[in-house]
């Protein structure tokens, strides 16, 4: 028995000592990244990135605060335009579909798009919205991102319904509410914590995509906010800058990569927070 119990804790010991092996060799490429883009986007940060428009070939002095502007844009419409859809979509399968044959194809087709690659879905929204329009536009890169968004909000819209306990659905509806009211009145308000923080993580990932807009928004040097034309984003500001000959050009690239990245750990912090709420509650 010694022999045998021996056996198993050195067994165990490498088998975690592999574990802990596979996060750290993992971990330290993260830290590597991580600490390569604070070193070099710190060293451009400052209050003309804000103020200041991207400057011309060539110009040491500009900013990004048309790109950052016009990605803001962008993205507060698309994610408004799929966050309603997902959500509906999401209360549909929880709600109304959770037992029908319908409901697998859609989870099926839901699970395809969520692992699609963005530069599809541009290409999709190029053929379908970029080319029958004439040229490039905000609100075509809006939609792209919308499409990105609709399958996140939908399946974290499903698991967050399908976690609030029956009872409290059959309970309202013996006081004689209707099935809408039930859903709007007990089942979002359960799970409003986790429905917000779908929405987060959605923003999120699409926050920096840069595939989608090169084929939709394209970019613009100037201020721009006419969704109907080509519209400045971060995305593609800092595609085009890291590939330019000029020195500040790249530095403001490393810059706004280092800007999206606190914006995504923000909305990541802020979607943790909600869901530890929620947990505890």
């Amino acid at each position: 028995m010694n022999a045998i119990y021996s056996s198993r804790k050195r067994t165990n010991l490498i088998i975690r000592a592999l574990c802990f092996g596979a996060a750290a060799f993992g971990l330290s490429f993260l830290g590597l990244i991580l600490f390569t883009l604070f070193w070099n986007g710190l060293a451009g940060l400052g209050l003309s990135v804000f103020t200041q428009m991207t400057p011309p070939p060539g110009s040491n002095s500009g900013g990004l605060a048309n790109a950052l502007a016009g990605s803001l844009v962008i993205t507060i419409i698309g994610v408004a335009i799929g966050a309603p859809l997902g959500m509906l979509a999401g209360t549909y399968l929880a709600e109304y579909g959770r037992h029908e044959k319908l409901t697998t194809v859609i989870r099926f087709i839901n699970d395809i798009l969520l692992s699609a690659p963005s530069i599809v879905i541009g290409l999709f929204v190029y053929v379908a919205i970029v080319l029958p329009m004439g040229g490039f536009s905000g609100f075509a890169g809006s939609l792209a991102l919308a499409v990105i968004v609709i399958p996140v909000v939908v399946r974290t819209t499903e698991d967050m319904l399908l976690l609030v306990p029956n009872p409290l659905r059959e309970a309202a509806a013996a006081l004689g509410m209707p099935r809408s009211l039930v859903i709007k009145r007990v089942a979002y308000r359960a799970a409003r914590a986790g429905l917000i923080t779908g929405i987060l993580l959605a923003t999120a990932r699409v926050a920096g995509e840069t595939a989608p807009l090169l084929f939709t928004a394209l970019n613009n040097q100037f201020w721009n906010l006419d969704m109907t034309g080509t519209v400045a984003n971060l995305p593609v500001t800092i595609n085009n800058f890291v590939q330019s000959p000029y020195e500040f050009w790249r530095q403001l690239a490393w810059t706004g990569a280092l800007i999206i990245t606190l914006s995504v750990l923000a909305l990541n912090i802020v979607a943790r927070v909600l869901g530890r709420e929620r947990n505890t509650q």
